[in-house]
């Protein structure tokens, strides 16, 4: 067993925690839920395979509620290991952390692990994720979409094997999920292009490949609304052979990198009709509209 603790958060998630905890049991000293109140039998579950589950009300930001369970979770090893309910490690990676871990440098706080995403029958969508960190060292960004593991301080590595993003559920529970989604991003991409928060932006240790993603952001959020979306969706199924994975392939790109940032465009028109580009007035109109206040982060 090793000196790491497992955090997974979680709302319903009785189709996968099962999965998800018998996973990594061999390799974590402790497993703790942040559990926003199921109605299922998540919480059952979950206790009844030894993890600690502890209870706080989500409030439609997954950086609060992650940060709150680095706070108040009673952690004792020095590494934790972030985990979604629908996500596992496969073998090869568990026997890469069980030979690696244990003998890892004394200025590494950072763990950097390979993911890729289920789709019909195919893995789509490999990312490098800052993953697994030092206790005391690592706290989630505060956006509402994209956020990431920044470190305090120490350096990162990466390992080589992959961990799965499986979701058992519908197609359908996933554009509904999008929907969700869908507000949260347009709020990150106005804050990049208007600042709409007022912060500051300052260098954050979350990895050189996040750090690239968020310059691509940047650029993103700079280009036209909708053809943005449209040379996306050119980019990934066209220029980087998505088009070579069959009918999974084209779902997953035309859904994720076509109609979905499409949607997000689509709301970000919206509030900018009714507000342009002042501030307030978007803050106040996603605050009227979609039930959401931007600056509770």
């Amino acid at each position: 067993m090793l000196d790491i603790s497992v955090i997974v958060l979680t709302y319903n998630e009785e189709l996968h925690i099962r999965r998800c905890i018998e996973n990594v049991l061999p390799i974590a000293k402790e497993i703790f839920l942040v559990d926003s109140f199921s109605t299922d039998k998540t919480v059952e579950i979950a206790k009844s395979l030894g993890a600690k589950v502890y209870q706080n009300k989500w409030e439609n930001n997954h950086a609060k509620q992650l940060n709150w369970g680095l706070k108040h979770l009673p952690i004792q090893t020095k590494w934790i290991l972030r985990l979604d309910a629908d996500e596992y490690l496969t073998n090869e990676l568990i026997a890469e952390l069980n030979e690696k871990l244990p003998d890892i440098k004394e200025d590494v706080s950072g763990i950097i692990l390979n993911r890729e995403q289920y789709c019909f029958g195919k893995w789509m969508h490999p990312l490098k994720l800052l993953r697994i960190f030092e206790q005391g060292k690592g706290t989630c960004e505060q956006r509402w979409m994209d956020e990431h593991i920044q470190l305090s301080s120490g350096k990162t590595v990466e390992f080589e094997h992959r961990f799965l993003d499986h979701n058992l559920n519908t197609f359908g529970w996933w554009v509904q999920k999008h929907n969700g989604y869908s507000i949260r991003e347009a709020i990150d991409l106005l804050d990049v292009e208007l600042n709409l928060l007022g912060k500051e932006n300052s260098e954050i240790n979350i990895g050189k490949e996040a750090i690239e993603k968020r310059k691509k952001k940047l650029k993103y959020a700079h280009s036209p609304l909708f053809w943005r979306s449209f040379f996306y969706f050119v980019y990934r199924y066209i220029f980087k052979f998505g088009f070579t994975q069959g009918k999974a392939g084209f779902i997953w790109h035309f859904f994720q990198g076509w109609w979905y940032r499409t949607l997000v465009d689509a709301k970000i028109y919206e509030i900018k009709q009714a507000c342009g580009n002042d501030k307030e007035k978007i803050i106040e109109y996603i605050q009227v509209n979609y039930g959401i206040d931007c600056r509770n982060i």
